[in-house]
């Protein structure tokens, strides 16, 4: 039996994404990545031979999806959790980039066990949002993790990535809209100049839902401020552009090599 039907026989799943050419293994109950990874993964930008760190990787969808589209240098995900992590890897191994993509198990609070100070040259995390006492905490310590700052916050996350980057290397999150004074605050904290902004909104005409930002480390004072992403058009569907942005991301992968 092959691995995608023992997966299918346990708790897990195996979705495919981006038109069949990820799968990846989830947690039936746990947790799942949603729409925000794949923005993130849409947001960055990366050079060819860049060396990139995925901090709290999750099921590595983000560092896998920048694989495929760059011909990036080393890709590095962290995950605290271990079970995640070992279905990262897994994940990694499925889609025949496990020579690529490696997945360490390691806390983004302890920066010095990542990684060899600055050794890369781009980051990306999607962060948990919540603050510990905010709202309803989730009885799945998988989703309860993820969700809240239980293991590590946004200041966390930077610390690491300004640990991690070399002078000039770039940040990229995504960050609750109704957050963002905060996260723009911590970057400059950091040393890392935030540089370009963009609100997601859900449609036209309402607040925003979430911010993506990028950061430079050591970057001289100056933000450019895009226009809003709108995820939903009219009544049915994605908008143009989020129907634009997927269509990009199934795109055939960039030829990595070994």
């Amino acid at each position: 039996m092959d691995r995608e039907a023992l997966a299918e026989e346990s708790d897990e799943t195996v979705d495919e994404i981006l038109g069949g050419r990820l799968r990846i293994f989830q947690k039936k109950t746990g947790y799942r990545f949603s729409l925000d990874a794949l923005l993130l993964a849409h947001f960055a930008s990366l050079n060819e031979g860049d060396d990139l760190i995925d901090l709290g990787t999750g099921s590595g969808i983000v560092a896998m999806i920048l694989a495929g589209r760059y011909r990036c240098g080393r890709v590095l995900g962290i995950e605290i959790q271990e079970q995640l992590a070992m279905m990262a890897r897994r994940s990694a191994d499925l889609n025949g980039l496990d020579r690529r993509v490696e997945i360490l198990q390691a806390d983004v609070r302890r920066p010095e066990t990542l990684c060899v100070p600055l050794s890369f040259d781009a980051a990306v995390f999607n962060p948990p949002y919540r603050k510990l006492r905010s709202g309803r905490m989730n009885p799945d310590p998988e989703k309860a993790v993820a969700r809240h700052e239980i293991m590590g916050n946004v200041a966390d996350f930077l610390t690491a990535a300004g640990y991690a980057l070399r002078d000039g290397g770039r940040v990229y999150t995504i960050y609750p809209a109704a957050r963002v004074v905060e996260i723009l605050f911590r970057m400059r904290s950091c040393r890392i100049e935030p540089k370009r902004l963009r609100m997601v909104h859900s449609r036209p005409g309402g607040v925003g839902k979430f911010s993506l930002v990028e950061g430079v480390k050591g970057g001289r004072e100056e933000l450019v401020v895009l226009s809003p992403l709108y995820i939903y058009g009219g009544k049915r569907g994605y908008s143009a552009e989020m129907a634009a942005i997927s269509q990009e991301l199934s795109a055939s992968p960039a030829d990595g090599g070994d």
